[in-house]
């Protein structure tokens, strides 16, 4: 096992209990936060930005938390993470596993340190996007089996 996905996997315990602000440790100083897709898509870049928009994120949230169905290396610098979310927004008081829950986070990591975090809630479009809509799934499994995927050299994926 990685140490890239060590770190991925421990961010995940503790987004799991819902503990999305207490560290952001595992984030390097000049961390890219992208949301591509879902409520309110964005891009902030740098610690401070990272922690402000993690906060007004949880603010609308009661018992927001993540589940991972999967965390797989994709290559030496990159773990993705498929992932349902389940809470319920404060103001409207939706569930969220009443809508899309099933979505992933690619993280691209340098000396032990997020250098990005590319979230998509829509799973199948992220991977699309990331060129692994193709990948078998397994009978027991909701979540693709990745073990095919690579990288190509423009930092996409491909299946082998």
């Amino acid at each position: 096992m990685s140490a890239n996905l060590d770190l991925v996997r421990s961010i995940y315990a503790d987004w799991e209990r819902g503990d999305f602000l207490t560290s952001f440790e595992w984030a390097h100083p000049q961390v890219e936060f992208i949301v591509a897709d879902g409520p309110e898509p964005g891009r902030w870049k740098g610690l401070a930005d990272l922690e402000a928009a993690f906060r007004e994120r949880m603010s609308a949230w009661d018992d927001y938390h993540f589940i991972a169905d999967e965390i797989k290396d994709l290559d030496d610098e990159r773990v993705l993470a498929l992932n349902r979310r389940s809470g319920r927004g404060k103001a409207s008081g939706l569930d969220i596993g009443q809508t899309q829950s099933a979505g992933m986070n690619l993280f691209s990591l340098r000396e032990g340190k997020v250098t990005n975090l590319l979230v998509y809630w829509d799973r199948e479009r992220g991977l699309a996007d990331l060129g692994l809509e193709g990948l078998a799934m397994s009978e027991e499994s909701t979540t693709p089996n990745l073990d095919g995927a690579d990288a190509d050299p423009g930092g996409r994926c491909r299946q082998r």
